[in-house]
Protein backbone atom coordinates (compact mmCIF):
# COMPACT_ATOMS: atom_id res chain seq x y z
CA UNK A 1 0.00 0.00 0.00
CA UNK A 2 2.96 2.30 0.46
CA UNK A 3 3.10 2.82 -3.10
CA UNK A 4 -0.68 3.85 -3.63
CA UNK A 5 0.03 6.29 -0.53
CA UNK A 6 2.82 7.87 -2.55
CA UNK A 7 1.23 8.20 -5.83
CA UNK A 8 -1.82 9.09 -4.07
CA UNK A 9 -0.12 12.04 -2.51
CA UNK A 10 1.63 13.07 -5.46
CA UNK A 11 -1.34 13.36 -7.47
CA UNK A 12 -2.98 15.72 -4.69
CA UNK A 13 0.11 17.91 -5.01
CA UNK A 14 1.97 18.29 -7.81
CA UNK A 15 0.00 16.75 -10.39
CA UNK A 16 -2.91 18.97 -9.86
CA UNK A 17 -0.81 22.50 -9.60
CA UNK A 18 0.97 20.92 -13.03
CA UNK A 19 -2.78 20.35 -14.81
CA UNK A 20 -3.79 23.44 -13.35
CA UNK A 21 -1.16 25.42 -14.85
CA UNK A 22 -0.96 23.06 -18.10
CA UNK A 23 -4.98 24.52 -18.68
CA UNK A 24 -4.23 28.15 -17.69
CA UNK A 25 -1.60 28.15 -20.35
CA UNK A 26 -3.88 26.27 -22.81
CA UNK A 27 -6.41 29.19 -22.18
CA UNK A 28 -3.44 31.66 -22.44
CA UNK A 29 -2.27 30.57 -25.65
CA UNK A 30 -5.73 30.43 -27.50
CA UNK A 31 -6.66 33.71 -26.49
CA UNK A 32 -2.82 35.44 -27.23
CA UNK A 33 -2.43 38.53 -29.14
CA UNK A 34 -2.52 37.56 -32.95
CA UNK A 35 -4.20 34.55 -32.59
CA UNK A 36 -7.82 36.03 -34.11
CA UNK A 37 -6.59 36.00 -37.91
CA UNK A 38 -5.21 32.35 -36.77
CA UNK A 39 -8.98 31.27 -35.49
CA UNK A 40 -11.01 33.71 -37.89
CA UNK A 41 -8.93 31.73 -41.21
CA UNK A 42 -9.59 28.20 -38.99
CA UNK A 43 -13.55 28.91 -39.23
CA UNK A 44 -13.43 30.09 -42.71
CA UNK A 45 -12.29 26.50 -44.20
CA UNK A 46 -15.79 25.34 -45.34
CA UNK A 47 -16.80 28.86 -46.76
CA UNK A 48 -13.15 29.39 -48.62
CA UNK A 49 -14.59 28.26 -52.18
CA UNK A 50 -18.39 29.20 -52.06
CA UNK A 51 -18.57 31.35 -54.42
CA UNK A 52 -17.06 28.71 -57.26
CA UNK A 53 -19.03 25.86 -58.72
CA UNK A 54 -18.26 22.57 -57.42
CA UNK A 55 -16.08 20.24 -60.09
CA UNK A 56 -18.46 18.37 -62.07
CA UNK A 57 -16.83 14.46 -62.33
CA UNK A 58 -17.56 11.26 -64.47
CA UNK A 59 -19.58 8.49 -63.13
CA UNK A 60 -16.34 6.47 -62.11
CA UNK A 61 -15.07 9.88 -60.58
CA UNK A 62 -18.54 9.39 -58.79
CA UNK A 63 -18.10 5.58 -58.15
CA UNK A 64 -14.88 5.90 -56.52
CA UNK A 65 -15.65 8.83 -53.85
CA UNK A 66 -19.21 7.00 -53.29
CA UNK A 67 -19.12 5.28 -49.41
CA UNK A 68 -18.08 1.45 -49.06
CA UNK A 69 -21.04 -0.08 -47.17
CA UNK A 70 -20.80 -4.01 -47.18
Amino acid sequence: METYTAMRAFADSWMLLFLTLFFIGVIFWALRPGSARVHRDSADIPFRHDNEPAPSHGADEAARHKEART
